[in-house]
């Protein structure tokens, strides 16, 4: 029987808020510019991942950079507002700084419909901010300041939106600061009282590499119960290049693995069940920044919703194609009128 969102508990507060889907992520201003490969060759950056850096080197590349689009980011963010574009309810945990970016990311978060009310810092460190280079075939190289997003932690947990929220969903990028292990930690133990699900990203296969055995003893421990990643990530945290023999492990680690595989689409992992996902068909890749974030929205509002896998899994995979036609990461079409004209929803 596919997996599908636990019922909250009978007796809650008529004043408990409900969610479909709570993000918890790095709370991050992304600052997206096009460049060729020597670019990012004379600027020692690793491309098509995400390269933490310092102040210094973020001003260095910051003055470097051409024409940009500036807009509130970070990946858990992406996902929250792709929620909200399908029509979920949604609502995000980050920490930002009580500056002019901290400012822009409020606004636009909450713009996109998405509860966000994480108390924000009054002094230093300033807003994270993330420089983001494209090139020509559509792959991004990411070079993160991470700032204020290394002071969110246990206090910053809303016990009552994380109660009310049917999928608590978070990156595996929250590793890096180490305070924000206490608050996912301490989400997980609120949430699983209440009945309700965990879920993570494993972010890339850098981050993966960094704390591979925590992420599987979060999983095999039952704190995380649904498991996002793409082949590259699985690959890595099982070290092995045997794409079937990662997923294999995958599921029997965790209640519920998603893998996604580009344009050869993505695979639903659920116990012994496997579900093929087809990609969508796209003319055009202008820029794949926060694809697997719009594919985790997509798939997230369909199991919150009470959709089964496969289902879910179009919902990501439409979510996915509409993200890399664009520039930026944050849904510019109302993805519940895409899905609708696709007779998804």
């Amino acid at each position: 029987m596919p997996l599908t969102c636990t019922k909250a508990r009978r007796g809650r507060s008529p004043l408990m808020k409900e969610f479909d889907v709570l993000c918890i992520g790095n709370a991050i201003v992304d600052i997206i510019t096009r460049c060729d490969d020597a670019f990012l060759a004379e600027n020692a950056i690793i491309k098509g991942a995400m390269n933490l850096i310092g102040a210094e080197r973020a001003e260095l590349l910051y003055s470097r950079m051409g024409p940009a689009i500036e807009a509130s980011g970070g990946s858990a963010g992406n996902t929250a507002a792709g929620v909200a574009s399908f029509g979920g309810r949604s609502a995000y945990f980050g920490k930002v700084c009580d500056d002019q970016l901290g400012a822009i990311y409020r606004h636009d978060i909450r713009a996109q419909g998405v509860h966000f009310e994480t108390r924000p810092l009054e002094k230093a460190p300033p807003t994270a901010r993330s420089m983001i280079f494209v090139t020509p075939e559509g792959e991004r190289s990411m070079n993160t300041y991470l700032g204020a997003c290394v002071e969110l932690g246990p206090e910053d947990v809303e016990e009552e939106v994380v109660a009310g929220a049917r999928i608590t969903y978070f990156e595996g990028y929250l590793w890096d600061p180490p305070r924000a292990k206490e608050a996912i930690r301490q989400a997980a133990a609120i949430a699983h009282r209440n009945g309700r699900q965990m879920s993570m990203t494993l972010s890339d296969p850098f981050c993966v590499g960094r704390y591979r055995g925590e992420f599987l003893d979060l999983m095999r421990s039952g704190t995380v119960d649904i498991v996002f990643a793409n082949s590259d990530e699985v690959k890595s945290l099982y070290e092995t290049e045997d794409f079937e023999e990662a997923c294999n492990r995958l599921a029997a680690d965790c209640r519920l693995g998603i893998v996604t595989r580009s344009e050869l689409g993505s695979v639903v992992l659920n116990g012994a069940e496997r579900v093929a996902v087809e990609a969508v068909t796209v003319n055009e890749v202008i820029d794949t920044t926060g694809a697997g974030d719009l594919y985790a929205a997509g798939f997230l509002y369909g199991l919150s919703t009470g959709r089964p896998l496969d289902l879910c899994g179009k919902l990501g995979s439409l979510a996915a194609a509409l993200c890399i036609q664009q520039m930026g990461p944050r849904p510019q079409l109302s993805l519940a009128e895409a899905a609708r004209q696709t007779g998804l929803i």
